[in-house]
């Protein structure tokens, strides 16, 4: 199973959540394969505190094999890092696309479940991640800014690509209630103006435990499992392996 997992703009914790969810789905004795889709500007060995040797970059120019590249974080998950500072990266060719593709199938059949973290916003690897997978995952915020360049994004793969099975997630959300309304509001204007049904896989609950974790560069579900941030996210697992 392939999942992406893409923002309408930067800043709203989608690398934090992905790096969450993969260590809640490998726990649960899943095989996790984590894609640092930021192809030009690494975010997931940041978030971790991990250096890697190889990247997707070095598969990509210098014929790596890419299992080398992989980092094992755990038994059942591991990392295959990209680039930071590599802005051709972020605008493969459709020659470069068909063989990352390619790459990244020989890979995905060793693995449960693949999560792409892509770059925020629309550009041509974002697009592609999203028709690669199986499964199309959006992250917002209530902020209206978030909100929407989430519409954006969406209306751009529907349009663009037909893609129209979109799961919301909603992170630093107050209370379960505001993410409700937060998601009711988008989810009316998707199906009003788009024609898009959009799913609700549920918030993250904000929490102070959050950025003390990102600072120490180790997961919130291991550092402060109880909190409200951690229990949250471990709702969005569940339903993840209901799929």
């Amino acid at each position: 199973m392939k999942i992406c997992i893409s923002s309408g703009k930067g800043g709203v914790g989608k690398t934090t959540l992905v790096v969450n969810l993969a260590y809640c789905l490998a726990d649960k004795g899943k095989k996790v394969l984590m894609v640092d889709g930021d192809l030009g500007l690494a975010n997931v060995d940041v978030m971790l505190g991990i250096t890697a040797q190889k990247t997707i970059s070095d598969v990509m120019d210098r014929g790596a094999d890419p299992f080398d590249a992989l980092i094992q974080l755990t038994e059942n998950l591991s990392v295959l890092p990209a680039s930071s500072g590599a802005p051709d990266m972020v605008s493969l060719g459709p020659e470069e696309q068909n063989l990352l593709g390619q790459y990244l199938d020989g890979m995905v059949g060793k693995f449960d479940i693949m999560l792409a973290d892509t770059a925020a916003g629309i550009g041509p690897s974002v697009r592609w991640f999203n028709q690669f997978v199986d499964h199309n995952m959006v992250v917002a915020t209530p902020d209206p800014t978030s909100l929407t360049d989430s519409y954006a994004l969406m209306k751009v793969l529907k349009q663009e690509h037909d893609i129209r099975g979109f799961h919301l997630v909603l992170n630093l959300v107050k209370s379960r209630e505001q993410g409700e309304k937060t998601f009711a509001t988008l989810a009316d204007a998707a199906k009003k103006f788009l024609d898009l049904h959009l799913q609700y896989l549920g918030p993250v609950l904000e929490d102070e435990a959050v950025p003390l974790a990102i600072r120490n560069q180790k997961p919130l579900v291991l550092t402060s499992p109880s909190s409200p941030a951690s229990l949250t996210i471990k709702e969005l697992g569940e339903k993840l392996l209901s799929w």
